[in-house]
């Protein structure tokens, strides 16, 4: 730098043996705190100090830099005198590029006077005007070898010199401060890893405990038939499963709209991950929220503890939400901003939270009726039929019966230790022309019972009509409908509600059997007095 002019007004900055004395003290006493300082505090303790090196050195003025994003230094902390603007908001790489470039440098750099600037440093000169500066000395702040941060000096009213023994005090002052910087930093990336193997860690304690209220449950196996029917639905699940658009699955209830939300799952880049499921008619309205977005202690009356929520258990993953009509229109607006921008919030907190979650939805309703009707937002409707899949009821695919059926029976039997040999084809010829309303859930319930009663190694099977006929009982649809539910909730114990309970041996919701049993005249029998 050009040599200090002997005009400079005002008093120059000389360390004397006194001066000298104190401010080297003053360092020693800053060292001292920052040592020991908490990294929670470094942020004030930063400001206090500066407001000490301008009173000991009689300066105006001090300011402190930190490195941002683009190569940028941005004013964090600064304090003045008394009556005088304190510096906020300068970006150092706009503003006075030269100045960086020797920063960058691990130059300091004394500024005397504003005109001792070189030619090139014009867009410096004139920024340090408009900040009102007279004189300045700015020293980089390095952390092994790396830039971190500036720290400025300077004065206001008048020009002062910056002698030659004043600057290594000052370096050693900008070490000090560059010290306490890197150890908040360490310390803020070591709370940051903190927080997120707690977020690891209870996102697999959710996932772990998913996996077991499913494995309890039992998993629906895969897909079985040779039906072309059921072929084209195991098309279009190869056609989109490796994308991440939504996919709605129609159908009738007890088609297997679970099986294929896993088959589409099983086949997409998520199926590392476990695919997550919601049955939306399944719990009270006022739980589906926070059953699906999750909620904080406290968010309302009951909730004792801090719940996540499925769409942050799916995260990087597949959500499965079965019954999607039946979610409150309310809920559907929230949905579809979680659609659209991935981001919500828990129930009683206000923190946005973002999440990449696929989504398979599944209903047995005619949702544009729904929407006709407004019961169902057509925005959300539109969203999740992006590709819809219509899974064919089982009367369409007759001949996918025998196949389902001898899968049905190779499960269940193993599970229950019985060995049968064969399957009597004459039961497979009356359960093809069966019409079977509920479905392959049906199916299933109608091969189970004839698997708890068979004693021998060869099965027969009789249809739900063929059973009513030969027992001299009523065929009529609701008759048969009542005999079938009695007979499930007798083999749950008349236990409606559970993952063991009826409805979901059913697999409708518990208030809907619950109004089909009073539609029915369904009632638990009440025990004899004795």
């Amino acid at each position: 730098m050009p040599a200090a002019k002997p005009g400079l007004a005002g008093d120059r900055i000389e360390l004397e043996v006194g001066a000298q004395l104190r401010f080297e003290r003053l360092i020693a006493d800053l060292t001292a705190r920052f040592v020991n300082v908490p990294p929670e505090r470094v942020d004030v303790e930063i400001e206090d100090s500066l407001r000490h090196v301008v009173e000991a050195l009689a300066l105006e003025r001090s300011t402190f830099m930190q490195v941002a994003e683009g190569g940028d230094m941005i004013v964090t902390h600064s304090w003045a005198l008394a009556g005088l603007p304190p510096v906020s908001g300068v970006s150092i790489k706009d503003d006075c590029p030269w100045l960086l470039a020797r920063a960058l440098r691990g130059e300091e750099t004394p500024i005397a006077r504003l005109d001792d600037l070189p030619a090139e440093a014009e867009r410096d000169k004139e920024a340090l005007r408009r900040l009102g500066n007279k004189s300045t000395m700015i020293v980089p702040l390095m952390v092994s070898g790396k830039l971190v941060g500036a720290i400025a000096f300077g004065t206001m009213r008048a020009e002062r010199h910056w002698p030659a023994a004043l600057v290594p005090r000052l370096r050693l002052l900008a070490d000090v401060f560059a010290g306490a910087l890197a150890r908040k930093r360490a310390d803020q990336e070591l709370r940051k890893s903190f927080e997120e193997i707690e977020r690891l860690r209870e996102r697999l304690r959710n996932e772990n405990a998913y996996l077991k209220e499913e494995s309890r449950r039992g998993s629906g196996g895969r897909i079985v038939g040779q039906s072309t029917a059921i072929q084209n639905v195991l098309k279009q699940v190869e056609q989109v499963a490796g994308t991440p658009a939504p996919v709605l699955l129609l159908g009738e209830t007890g088609v297997g709209k679970e099986l294929v939300a896993e088959a589409v799952h099983a086949r997409s880049p998520r199926r590392e991950r476990v695919m997550v499921k919601v049955n939306c008619a399944a719990l009270p309205a006022s739980l589906v929220e926070g059953e699906l977005f999750g909620r904080e202690k406290g968010a309302y009356t009951g909730a004792l503890t801090k719940q996540i929520g499925r769409f942050e258990l799916a995260h990087q993953s597949t959500l499965f939400l079965d019954e999607i009509a039946e979610l409150p229109l309310e809920l559907q607006a929230k949905l579809l901003r979680v659609l659209q921008q991935g981001e919500f919030e828990r129930l009683g907190s206000p923190r946005t939270i973002r999440v990449d979650v696929r989504i398979v939805a599944a209903t047995n309703r005619d949702l544009e009726k729904e929407v006709a009707e407004g019961r169902f937002r057509p925005d959300l409707y539109y969203r999740l039929a992006v590709f819809p899949i219509t899974i064919p009821p089982l009367r369409e695919r007759p001949d996918d019966v025998p196949v389902l059926v001898r899968s049905i029976v190779d499960e269940v039997a193993r599970n229950m230790g019985k060995h049968i040999g064969e399957i009597d084809e004459s039961s497979l010829a009356r359960l093809r022309r069966y019409s079977w309303p509920g479905n392959v859930r049906e199916l299933r319930n109608v091969v189970e019972r004839a698997i708890i009663i068979c004693a021998g190694r060869v099965l027969t099977i009789d249809p739900p009509e063929r059973r009513a006929a030969a027992e001299g009982m009523s065929r009529t649809l609701e008759d048969t409908e009542r005999r079938h539910i009695v007979s499930v909730l007798e083999g749950a114990g008349w236990r409606v509600r559970g993952a063991a309970g009826a409805a979901a041996v059913l697999g409708m919701p518990p208030t809907t059997l619950e109004t089909r049993m009073a539609k029915l005249g369904i009632r638990r029998p009440t025990r004899p007095p004795g």
